[in-house]
This record gives structure tokens, C-alpha cells and sequence, in this order.
């Protein structure tokens, strides 16, 4: 694979991640592709606002959509 393809498909990669994230999840957060990141790095930027009390909660959220995700791609 090139790298431009590469960069083209870990962007696409970024951008599902994030959006199934929100549809599944309400939880916004934006894709690192967006910021220029390293080839091979494929990660998300965010910003916690809710209330002290309601971040772990969100933390528990995010970790079971990934575990699912993730899942997903385990034989790939």
C-alpha cells in the first residue's frame, strides 16, 4: 500500500470510528486524522464537560462501544 493510500484509509478509518461512536453512543469526539497525526496512529481527540460525577460513567460507555468495535475487526 502507498502512503497516500495509507493515509486515505486510516482518515476513513477515523472518521467511522467517530461517527459510529456518536450514533451508538451520543459521545462527540473528533478523528486524529483531522490534526495531522503519525501513519500508524490511528486515535480521536475529546474534550469531557459533563459533571465530575458523570465522567466515569462516560469512560465505561466508551470502553464497551470500543470492546464491541474492536470486536469486529479481530479476524480482519
Amino acid at each position: 500500500m502507498t502512503a497516500q493510500a495509507r493515509i486515505k484509509y486510516e482518515a476513513a478509518r477515523d472518521n467511522e470510528y467517530c461517527l459510529r461512536l456518536l450514533e451508538e453512543t451520543g459521545i462527540c469526539v473528533v478523528p486524529g486524522s483531522g490534526f495531522g497525526q503519525k501513519p500508524g496512529t490511528l486515535h480521536f481527540r475529546t474534550t469531557f464537560l459533563p459533571p465530575k460525577d458523570e465522567i466515569k460513567a462516560l469512560v465505561e460507555k466508551m470502553k464497551k462501544f470500543h470492546a464491541a468495535y474492536a470486536e469486529k475487526f479481530k479476524d480482519s
